[in-house]
C-alpha cells in the first residue's frame, strides 16, 4: 500500500505573479519567483511580456496576446489557486483591461498592484491609455498599491519633493479606491531616499530602514511588492506584510550582485550565500 506523505495534508501557501519576464534575471517574474521561494511560498506566474535585457539596457519588449495571459491565469487559479496575487509590468491597456476583468472574477482579497508606470529614474514605461486603465480598473481592486515617487506624482497629480508631499499624495491616491498605498522613496533625494509612506485610510506611517550604499539595485520595486505578496499569502496583515518586505529588501540590498557591466540585481537568496571565511 502506498502511504500518503505526512505533508500531503499541509496547505502550502501560493502566490501568483502577473508580470513581464526579465531575461537578465534581476526583476520581473524572475525576481518575484525568487522572492516567493525565499518566503517558503509556492510561486506561480502569468507572463505578460518578454523583455531582452541585461544589466545595461532593455533592447526589446514583446507583448504576449491578452488571451495567453488570461489562459495562464486560469490554468493556475482553477487548479492550484492563489492565496495572494501581485501584478507587475502589464505593458499596455489591452492586457491591463483583461487582467483587471479576470481579477474581479477571481475576487482575490490579497492583491498587490505594482503600477510599473514610470521607472525609478523617471522614464515613462506605459502610455496614457494604459495609465487610465490602471487607475480606473485595477487600482480600485488593490489591497496594497506600491507607486514610486514618479508614479505617485502622476496618480496624485502633484509634485513630490518633501515628506509632507509624500503624505499628501498618499492620502490623495488612497481615494482612487485601493485598500492601502505605499509610496516608495527610492527615487527621493537626500535623507528621504528609501523613506516610504504608508496610508490605509486610518494609519499614516513613515517607514524607514537603513540606507544601503550600493549601485546594484535592479529589481527593488518588483522585489518589495513580491515580498509583500508572499507575506499576505502567509496571512500577515497588509501593514505587517509591508514592514516584513522592507526588512527583506534591505538585506537583499546588502547582498546585491555585482554581475555584468551595469547595474546588478539585489540578492534575493542572501541566506544561502557563504561568508568569505566559510
Amino acid at each position: 500500500m502506498v502511504q500518503a506523505s505526512p505533508q500531503a495534508s499541509v496547505k502550502i501557501p501560493v502566490a501568483l505573479t502577473i508580470a513581464g519576464s526579465d531575461s537578465g534575471g534581476g526583476a520581473g517574474i524572475q525576481a518575484d519567483l525568487r522572492t516567493f521561494a525565499f518566503h517558503c511560498v509556492h510561486g506561480t506566474s502569468a507572463i505578460t511580456c518578454i523583455t531582452a535585457q541585461n544589466t545595461l539596457s532593455v533592447t526589446r519588449v514583446d507583448a504576449l496576446p491578452p488571451e495567453s495571459v488570461i489562459a495562464q491565469m486560469d490554468a493556475v487559479v482553477n487548479d492550484i489557486g492563489a492565496d495572494a496575487i501581485k501584478t507587475g509590468m502589464l505593458l499596455n491597456a489591452e492586457i491591463m483591461a483583461v487582467v483587471a476583468d479576470r481579477l474581479q472574477e477571481i475576487d482575490c482579497d490579497r492583491l498587490v498592484v505594482d503600477p510599473v508606470m514610470v521607472s525609478r529614474t523617471g522614464v515613462c514605461l506605459i502610455d496614457d491609455e494604459a495609465i487610465a486603465t490602471l487607475r480606473d480598473r485595477l487600482i480600485p481592486q488593490a489591497s496594497i498599491l506600491t507607486p514610486n515617487r514618479y508614479e505617485a506624482q502622476i496618480l496624485a497629480k502633484q509634485e513630490i519633493h518633501t515628506l509632507d508631499d509624500m503624505k499628501a499624495a498618499a492620502e490623495t491616491i488612497f481615494k482612487l479606491g485601493c485598500g492601502a498605498v505605499l509610496i516608495k522613496g527610492g527615487g527621493m533625494r537626500g535623507k528621504l531616499c528609501g523613506v516610504d509612506v504608508w496610508f490605509d485610510g486610518d494609519t499614516l506611517e513613515v517607514l524607514c530602514t537603513e540606507t544601503v550604499g550600493t549601485h546594484h539595485t535592479h529589481g527593488t520595486g518588483c522585489t518589495i511588492s513580491a515580498a509583500m505578496t508572499a507575506n499576505l499569502a502567509l496571512h500577515h496583515t497588509p501593514l505587517e506584510a509591508t514592514q516584513e518586505a522592507k526588512t527583506y529588501l534591505t538585506q537583499a540590498l546588502h547582498h546585491s550582485l555585482a554581475i555584468g557591466e551595469g547595474q546588478g540585481p539585489v540578492g534575493h537568496y542572501f541566506p544561502l550565500l557563504k561568508s568569505p571565511k566559510d
